[in-house]
């Protein structure tokens, strides 16, 4: 499997992949990989009562811990909240120490190029792929490509085919996938935040009404784009503040501005702790 990556990045032909974490887009990752896989497995240990559900559904195989889970897997997907990349990095690589057969790492988080590469200076940059999932989780065609970047991104593009991801190489450098996802989080999450403030800003002055009638002139619903980001951000508005924290850091890296990120994350940060005037936090699903 994946002769043209080089014999470093070879798997075995049923490789163990752990998921690391099977939250929505864990799970749905983990499903579609179980087809070309001997195993899908996942660490239990501190999971909560959703998650379990979501790997039983995803038919995953829980072992007991992360450690385990990095010991026993060909290949690791860390699909977790963007402040906790680094550190499961971090305990992935602790747990290989004397490993003679390290597993690849998919870094598949929203962070930012310089945090990919971070991590691939830490478990070796031939062992790491830089992973971006731009779609909602997968569970039919059509709907979520994979972007894939590193040395091995072609191997991890081979398991991946015919499954109801898309995966696409970008090239060979660490951190291309990753500023492509910070891109286009400009554009998915970072301007539907300016419905949310400027509705908040409203809102506090008494001119919502007003505003709202102004915005219908130029065909613009403001509910409806407020309900908009309110459906899609949801119980996650604590997640998207992190995913904008890290596309700021991409941003900032070029020398441009990097307010819109910043702005948006403080936007989701307040939606999540309550304290933006008007949201009202959606149930978790």
């Amino acid at each position: 499997m994946g002769d043209d990556a080089g014999v470093h990045h070879a798997l075995p032909a049923r490789p163990v992949i752990g998921i690391l974490h099977p939250g929505a887009m864990g799970a749905a990752l983990g499903a579609a990989l179980k087809p070309v896989a001997g195993a899908v497995i996942w660490a239990a240990a501190g999971r909560s009562q959703g998650t379990s559900k979501r790997a039983e559904l995803a038919d995953l195989v829980g072992v007991p811990d992360l450690g385990e889970l990095a010991r026993r897997s060909d290949m690791i997907v860390s699909i977790c909240p963007p402040h906790a990349a680094r550190d499961v990095a971090e305990q992935v690589a602790a747990a290989v120490v004397g490993r003679p057969d390290p597993p690849l790492l998919v870094e598949a988080n929203a962070v930012s190029p310089a945090t990919v590469r971070e991590i691939g200076a830490s478990l070796g940059a031939e062992k790491v792929v830089d992973g971006a999932v731009i779609g909602p989780p997968a569970w039919e065609r059509g709907h979520s490509v994979l972007w894939l970047s590193g040395g091995a991104a072609g191997v991890i593009a081979e398991l991946f085919a015919g499954s109801p991801f898309e995966a696409r190489v970008l090239g060979p450098e660490l951190g291309t996938a990753s500023a492509l996802k910070a891109c286009f989080a400009l554009q998915s999450k970072a301007l539907p935040a300016i419905w949310l403030e400027l509705a908040a800003a409203a809102r506090r002055f008494g001119v919502d009404e007003a505003l709202r009638g102004e915005l219908a002139r130029t065909g613009v619903d403001l509910d409806a784009e407020l309900d908009g980001v309110t459906r899609r951000a949801g119980a996650k508005a604590w997640r998207w503040a992190g995913e904008m924290d890290e596309a700021a850091e991409a941003i900032a890296a070029l020398g441009l501005p990097d307010g819109f990120s910043r702005a948006a994350a403080e936007i989701y940060r307040r939606a999540s702790d309550g304290s933006l005037p008007g949201w009202s936090q959606p149930a978790a699903t």
